[in-house]
């Protein structure tokens, strides 16, 4: 099966880097945001790396890490990098693969039914100010054009997937992010 990758023209200055991990949703529910944070090698920041992950170009010689992860398929919608500036891999009315096994409120396979952020980050290092500004804008954004997504179905995978993963981790300011919303 071939899924049509339709650009979202409503996003403003946006670099788009087409993922093959994604396909079509089950329905037209998209009604929760999840927040990541993602760094190759880890606790590293800058380089391709990212975008070789998620289009699966990742040499797995470049970096012992790399061995380990190289055949991940995944994917996130959106990956909001240290300065800022935004690339999109996935239509947000494409499903990404950024959940994994995952429940919000009971309901189970969050990727059926969400978008992915990613931001280039670790649990254990502040988020920059610019990702935080960039991250609420384009949650402003996502919520006009899907108004399912309210401010309380908006989580983190650690949320959706504890004891699996950490991730946007304990220096996220949640407070701060969705004071801006």
């Amino acid at each position: 099966m071939t899924l049509t990758i339709n650009r979202d023209h409503w996003l403003d200055n946006v670099k788009h880097v087409p993922s093959p991990f994604c396909d079509t949703r089950p329905d037209d529910d998209i009604s929760l945001l999840v927040v990541h944070n993602i760094s190759l090698p880890p606790g590293e920041f800058g380089g391709p790396y990212i975008e070789q992950l998620f289009t699966g170009q990742l040499d797995p010689n470049e970096h012992a890490y790399f061995a380990l992860i190289h055949q991940f398929r995944v994917s996130a919608h959106c990956l909001i990098r240290r300065d800022g500036s935004i690339i999109q891999f996935v239509p947000f009315n494409a499903r990404a693969w950024h959940a994994g096994i995952s429940c919000f409120e009971g309901r189970d396979k969050c990727n059926d039914y969400s978008i992915g952020i990613e931001l280039e980050g670790c649990d254990y290092l502040p988020f920059t100010d610019c990702q935080y500004e960039t991250l609420a804008t384009l949650t402003q954004k996502i919520m006009q054009q899907y108004p399912a997504i309210t401010r309380q179905r908006i989580t983190g995978h650690e949320f959706i997937a504890p004891g699996r993963k950490t991730d946007p981790g304990l220096v996220f300011d949640w407070h701060s992010y969705k004071a801006q919303l």
